[in-house]
């Protein structure tokens, strides 16, 4: 757990929101251009759901961020939730001592 706790991870949302606000795209319309429906862009945009290796190809496209990039900060982000999790990280303590006993 301890890599995970050196600096925030962030969500790659917060990176496309940035940048579709720094070029001044509205978000139906680069929906639209993406042919991907407003809501998922606009849950994606607020950190409300994951970029998938699909939409981060079309991410890609639209803006010419790199998709690697987008999900390797997807993978980095998630990483760091579930590790924070406090059941999950409770049975992830119980399971290195059990195997440490071995």
């Amino acid at each position: 757990m301890g890599k995970y706790r050196c600096s925030r991870p962030i969500h790659p949302g917060e990176l496309l929101k940035e940048e579709v606000e720094f070029r001044g795209l509205k978000q139906k319309t680069l929906a639209h251009q993406m042919e991907l429906s407003y809501k998922i862009l606009n849950d994606i945009l607020n950190c409300r759901r994951p970029v998938t290796p699909s939409t981060a190809m079309l991410f890609e496209a639209a803006l010419g961020i790199s998709a690697e990039m987008l999900m390797r900060m997807q993978l980095d982000y998630s990483m760091r939730q579930t590790a924070e999790e406090p059941l999950f990280a409770a049975r992830l303590k119980k399971i290195r001592q059990c195997v440490a006993a071995l």
